[in-house]
């Protein structure tokens, strides 16, 4: 249900770890547009693609986000718990003819597909049934409108064409996981999410979760997309680029140093304050001006691997 302040954020770690520069970056600038709009902030556990999970990581993910003084609302959502509510939309689509059953493995499409901005172009191999003696693997929603038009709150307008991205797509993994676009969809309305904030990385996620929204029959939220940190050579700051985990003795200088990143510099970046306070300071700021006429006008922001350094 939507907040009568018409403002409902939300956050959504993987616990393949603990959090690092990067997810620190993604998780403030989501809860200062959040509470500047004195809205809500949900937290999500996108615990759902069990191989990349860390027995712990949730749990030290919570502790680190209220270290730096970013606490949520509500009860925690875990993916893991909501199996029922995906496979009510799955059904749905498919019933809709908004999605179907396709046969086809990794190697197919890159054998039959031409090369799309992220990779093969699904060919339509199943979109019009199962080739003869070719079983189900998965599921694909229909990529039924080509061309989408986002209002980007941080970026501006912004086009794509669902086609060069990739065509339809998964949103039924053939190890039998529900995939990241459908059930980020549905957490969102079940949240009633207003606003979804996150890395510039997640861009094409974008008109695949709008695809899904429409044939849902549901509004689609506002979307923010702002830099992410990078390594030496462009890469993603990420665990697999050498991204090391926060710790929250250290909270009052990695929050500096975050905070700095998006042109928000504590007033005494030397001995910054605790957490709270350097996020009470930082609001008061984005009243004059709000994120999006601070944030960098560029798609990345470099770091070195070792977190905390600029």
């Amino acid at each position: 249900m939507t907040q009568a302040n018409g403002y409902v954020g939300r956050f959504a770690p993987t616990p393949s770890g603990a959090l690092h520069a990067g997810s620190l970056l993604a998780a403030t600038i989501s809860w200062l547009d959040a509470r500047a709009h004195g809205g809500q902030w949900h937290l999500r556990i996108d615990d759902i693609d069990t191989p990349r999970v860390r027995p712990g990581a949730a749990d030290v993910i919570l502790a680190t986000l209220e270290d730096f003084g970013l606490t949520w609302d509500g009860p925690v959502t875990w993916q893991s718990r909501r199996g029922s509510a995906y496979q009510a939309a799955l059904d749905t689509l498919l019933a809709n003819d908004h999605a179907f059953p396709c046969g086809c493995t990794r190697r197919d499409v890159a054998a039959d597909g031409h090369t799309g901005w992220e990779g093969p172009v699904y060919p339509g191999t199943c979109r019009h049934g199962l080739p003869p003696g070719r079983p189900p693997r998965a599921v694909r929603a229909r990529a039924a409108q080509r061309h989408w038009t986002v209002g980007d709150r941080f970026l501006g307008p912004v086009a794509f064409d669902l086609e060069a991205l990739g065509g339809d797509f998964v949103i039924r993994r053939a190890d039998g996981i529900m995939a990241y676009q459908l059930v980020t969809v549905v957490d969102d309305l079940a949240l009633g999410v207003t606003d979804v904030v996150r890395g510039i990385d997640l861009l094409g996620s974008t008109p695949r979760q709008l695809q899904l929204h429409a044939a849902l029959g549901a509004d689609a939220p506002r979307y923010a997309h702002h830099p992410v940190l990078t390594v030496p050579g462009g890469a993603k700051l990420a665990k697999g680029s050498g991204a090391e985990g926060l710790h929250g003795d250290a909270a009052r200088a990695e929050l500096a140093t975050t905070l700095r990143r998006i042109n928000l510099p504590p007033s005494d970046p030397d001995h910054p304050d605790a957490p709270p306070a350097q996020l009470a300071e930082a609001l008061d700021r984005l009243t004059a001006d709000p994120l999006p006429t601070r944030l960098p006008l560029t798609t990345t922001l470099a770091t070195r691997t070792r977190t905390g350094s600029v």
